[in-house]
């Protein structure tokens, strides 16, 4: 039951209390169903240059590296990339071998990602169908020197393992590699039409209902992993947990102020200088 458990968007949709909600969820599930996977970042994202499809730079939020010209280093991130492909499994080794190498070149992305290699890869069919491949290393997990060592040599490895763990559907490109530099990386689509919630215009009611959503795939998520019987003895009857967890959010929360505080600070003081992202 565990396993074959999820949430349908129009159970999402039947949640909302009022009609407004309800309409405006609709229209945002149906803009999504009209835009392809690759589409709506294809045009945006690249030129042609003397005959040849290539990502446009847009420094300091995407460039390309120093040696991307050069045909010693395409081989070589063609290499890393066959290497990946070999961990998709054969019916998605034969989709993915469709798509031949067309460009790379680095992108920032989130927080989560600050200090490490992350970039994009541009594939195309034979009649120019565009993928977007996004690239992103990956290190030990922080939670290992308390605990052991992973069972997994490649960390991407570690990561994508854990995301088919946890999520009902993952990306069907989502795989692993080892860079030629000995780095560990993982690999999925750029966009594959998630929708995001707009919390911004939650009342007290809706986000009461989203948080309860968000409890139910997480502890989906945990009883997945085998261990439900332990998690569910650690949390106990008690809402001690519970407390622990609603202290740690306000905190967090705080420190996110403090740290944007901050950060404005330091852009208003010219210190640092900001970058929109359009």
């Amino acid at each position: 039951e565990v396993w074959y458990a999820s949430i349908s968007v129009n159970d999402i949709i039947e949640l909302a209390k009022s009609e407004e909600s309800k309409k405006r969820m609709s229209r945002r599930v149906e803009r999504a169903k009209a835009k392809s996977l690759t589409g709506e970042n294809y045009p945006g994202l690249t030129k042609v240059e003397n005959g040849k499809v290539v990502i446009i730079d847009h420094p300091p939020l995407i460039y390309h590296f120093k040696e991307s010209d050069t045909q010693t280093y395409f081989d070589m991130v063609e290499e890393a990339f066959q290497q990946y492909a070999a961990t998709l499994g054969e019916e998605k080794r034969i989709l993915f071998d469709q798509y031949k190498f067309v460009d790379f070149a680095a992108k920032v992305v989130g927080v989560g990602s600050v200090g490490r290699l992350c970039a994009i890869s541009l594939r195309m069919t034979a009649n120019n169908q565009p993928l977007f491949l996004q690239v992103k290393e990956a290190t030990s997990s922080v939670l290992e020197p308390f605990t052991r060592r992973s069972v997994y040599s490649n960390c991407g490895q570690r990561v994508v393992q854990g995301q088919k763990l946890m999520q009902a559907a993952s990306d069907i490109f989502l795989g692993w590699a080892v860079g030629a530099r000995g780095r560990h990386f993982y690999v999925r689509q750029l966009r594959d039409m998630k929708i995001k919630p707009l919390i911004e215009v939650f009342n007290n009611e809706t986000m009461m209902d989203y948080a309860s959503l968000c409890g139910w795939a997480l502890a989906r998520a945990h009883a997945r992993s085998g261990k439900s019987a332990i998690v569910a003895g650690y949390l106990g009857n008690n809402s001690k947990f519970a407390e622990a967890i609603a202290k740690f959010a306000i905190a967090y929360a705080d420190q996110n102020e403090q740290d944007f505080d901050a950060l404005r600070s330091a852009v208003k003081s010219g210190r640092l200088e900001a970058y929109f992202e359009q």
